[in-house]
């Protein structure tokens, strides 16, 4: 486990993946806003992502990933361009949309061919992946269509008992957004910018 980590955020991260490893949700700062996440290999836990956030069945779910082999291992392809987009942004907050893999499963794509990929630059989520030795639903900690929140208080509010465990690092998560790269065309479209400005990603796909 990441040596960032306090003893006190150490025992709340072990907590976390007990409880994503026997099927819970558990919110988590990191390097954007509060997330909230299962283990994408339990079925019912993402279900209840759905369930817990009120958000709609037909939209997919974001992954969050530790290394490049674990987005490897969930992507069909990843071309050229993700590659220089990976080296150059990752770990951070740019979010690269890839060409799925069967091995992804249908509640996570929402049943699309797409599959929506992270390695954040913050070392909970990266000690709960690690801890559970899959990726992370990395969906923000909110009821669909409110505020995305940036402290556990802010979770506890909107989500209050619904959620396992609120692990909190006592810091506001710095509260801009990933920016999203669709690579899956034959032109990179960012189809949302957000920490990463549309000039860098941009001159990084040249």
């Amino acid at each position: 486990m990441s040596k960032e980590l306090s003893s006190d955020l150490r025992t709340q991260v072990e907590k976390g993946i007990a409880i994503l490893r026997q099927g819970g949700i558990v919110a988590y700062p990191t390097d954007t806003v509060y997330g909230l996440g299962a283990s994408t290999n339990m079925h019912q836990a993402v279900e209840r992502i759905y369930r817990v956030k009120q958000r709609p069945l037909d939209m997919a779910l974001p992954l969050l990933m530790a290394n490049v082999s674990q987005i490897e291992d969930l992507a069909e392809t990843v071309p050229i361009v993700a590659r220089k987009l990976i080296s150059q942004f990752l770990p951070g907050a740019l979010t690269i949309v890839l060409t799925t893999s069967p091995s992804v499963p249908d509640i996570i794509t929402a049943g699309g061919t797409t599959v929506a990929v992270r390695i954040p630059a913050h070392p909970i989520p990266l000690a709960l992946i690690e801890g559970i030795g899959v990726p992370l639903v990395g969906t923000s900690a909110n009821t669909s269509g409110k505020t995305s929140p940036l402290t556990a208080i802010e979770v506890y509010d909107q989500l209050g008992d619904e959620v396992d465990l609120i692990i909190n690092d006592g810091q506001p998560c710095p509260g801009t957004a990933s920016t999203i790269v669709d690579v899956t065309g034959e032109v990179p479209v960012v189809t949302r910018e957000g920490a990463v400005p549309r000039e860098e990603i941009e001159k990084a796909c040249q």
